[in-house]
């Protein structure tokens, strides 16, 4: 089957589409015949470089988390599920491999009819992350939560479940996408110097920060006057802060991992059906042109998640 790993550092280039023996489902797990996949920013930052210092990793790496697809082998103890269902779901972050053919899901639930397969591939991280990251900052109805880099693949997740929850969402976006973080529910401004004099001139208060950008922790921890109020999942930085940075890898220097937010995609299904939740893709690439995909993800312009079809 087809897979796309890296086997050094460096730009989109250094990523090959490669012939791979087919993995097989697990006890607990289930395969799928994948027909979408999401591409990960992390794992875009990993492929750069950047991330060395923080995270360790072994060449070649193999790539992708989140698929969309048919099963088509389930696993002992599995319940639930048989093959032929159409599910969404994740790898876990040991194994990955989801950038394939053929993956194997430790962690899925059932597509929504509503959703494309595009959306859903999209989907599980996503949702995953901002179930985990407004639970730890226990948003709740009436609170005002702002939501830096709303209009990105995670972000635009967050700024619908904390909406749902009841809160006032304040998002940052560039201009261009005011527009669109308005029709997710939210209040849009821009990122950059003077960031918290435009929060405060639309809400005198803020409750928590959600950061799916970095950049921005001393402005963030102004805002709510106390960094516990803060979590990224962007900002290397956060420890000097004293900023949570919420993460699910183990083995890393970013601190201890979090619980995954598990209950998130059974939320994230009802949501879908009751019209609550979109996941917006902001670009669709076939399989093979995997690298034009990671570069609209460095461009740091991405309005929602960028998936390969398979």
């Amino acid at each position: 089957m087809r897979a796309v790993e890296f086997s050094e550092y460096g730009p989109p280039s250094v990523l090959r589409v490669v012939d791979v023996p087919e993995p097989h489902a697990g006890a607990g797990q289930v395969r799928i015949a994948v027909r979408a996949s999401a591409v990960s920013p992390g794992e875009v930052r990993v492929r750069s470089g950047s991330m060395r210092e923080v995270l360790a990793v072994e060449f070649p790496f193999r790539t992708g988390f989140d698929a969309a697809g048919v099963v088509d082998e389930v696993g002992a103890g599995v319940r639930g599920v048989r093959v032929g269902d159409e599910v969404f779901g994740a790898t876990t972050t040991a194994e990955r491999g989801a950038n394939a053919d053929f993956t194997v899901l430790s962690l899925w639930a059932p597509k929504p009819g509503a959703w494309t397969w595009e959306e859903a591939a999209g989907a599980t991280g996503a949702v995953e992350t901002s179930f985990r990251v407004l639970d730890r900052l226990g948003v709740t109805a009436g609170q005002t939560v702002l939501v830096n880099g709303a209009a990105g693949g995670t972000g635009s997740i967050a700024v619908q479940v904390a909406v749902a929850r009841g809160a006032r969402v304040i998002g940052t976006a560039s201009e261009r996408n005011h527009d669109f973080l308005r029709t997710l529910g939210a209040e849009p401004t821009t990122y950059g110097p003077g960031l918290v004099e435009r929060v405060r001139a639309l809400a005198p208060r803020v409750d928590a920060v959600f950061d799916s950008a970095g950049g921005a922790l001393p402005d963030l921890i102004r805002l709510t006057g106390d960094p516990a109020r803060v979590v990224t999942i962007a900002d290397t930085a956060a420890a000097a802060h004293g900023v949570h940075f919420s993460h699910t890898t183990p083995g890393t220097a970013l601190g201890p991992p979090d619980e995954p937010a598990l209950h998130g995609l059974d939320a994230a299904v009802r949501l879908a059906e009751q019209g609550g939740l979109r996941i917006p893709v902001a670009g669709s690439f076939p399989l093979a042109d995997v690298a034009a995909a990671h570069e609209l993800i460095g461009t740091g312009h991405a309005r929602g998640k960028v998936v390969l079809v398979h």
